[in-house]
């Protein structure tokens, strides 16, 4: 059994760089070629959609320094990596609220969603100001009524397979609020590599890790 859809919550950037005596968004940069190694990687392990929390709804609530060098960071790498991408056949989907970012940031995000759209090798969605409350608190002030399929289909990328695998870094063992409608039944695996050290080793030893799971969603 192989994993075609993958999610990563992305954690240990702020601890790599302590480790270091470098500031907080150093590690953040290294954590973004981290994201760059690994969307390369799944690629050619034959994923077919990759999931990555890039920043959270309760991310807002950091320091003033660091969250404003994280939106410089984040429009900058859409501008450098979106080209190379589109070369690798990768389609980019953001999944978040967009109305507490720059209009800048937005005209990037959907650049790049505009560039890459017609890309079919894998997606890559980048949750971005996500929080999996908010978007069930969204979904449902939509919602007219019907089942699970109905509900789904108000999601922000309804599109979106459930993941078969959740990948979580950094040695932590929660959600922190990531995919809580689509990881119902989702493998869940944890690495204790910081995010700016996971590799394709770490990538692999996951994927084998879901390999050898049963899943049952709920039967026997």
């Amino acid at each position: 059994m192989s994993a075609r859809y993958v999610a990563i919550i992305m954690d240990g950037n702020a601890r790599w760089a302590r480790q270091r005596g470098l500031p907080v968004l150093e590690g953040h940069r290294e954590g973004a070629q981290a994201l760059k190694r690994t969307v390369r990687h799944a690629v050619q392990l034959g994923i077919e959609e990759l999931t990555a929390y890039a920043f959270s709804t309760e991310n807002w609530t950091r320091p003033d320094s660091e969250v404003q060098g994280l939106m410089e960071l984040f429009g900058d790498l859409i501008e450098s990596e979106t080209p190379e991408l589109d070369e690798e056949g990768v389609r980019m989907r953001f999944i978040g609220r967009r109305d507490r970012i720059s209009a800048d940031l937005r005209r990037r995000m959907e650049w790049a969603e505009e560039t890459t759209g017609q890309n079919a090798k894998m997606t890559l969605f980048v949750a971005f100001d996500y929080g999996g409350r908010a978007e069930i608190l969204d979904a449902a002030a939509r919602f007219e009524g019907g089942g699970e399929e109905e509900f789904s289909r108000l999601l922000y990328a309804p599109e979106m397979n459930d993941p078969d695998l959740l990948i979580r870094t950094s040695g932590e063992h929660r959600l922190s609020n990531f995919l809580l409608w689509q990881c119902a039944y989702s493998e869940l695996v944890f690495s204790d590599a910081l995010w700016p050290d996971f590799d394709r080793a770490a990538l692999e030893a996951a994927l084998d890790e879901f390999s050898v799971r049963q899943r049952r969603f709920g039967a026997r």
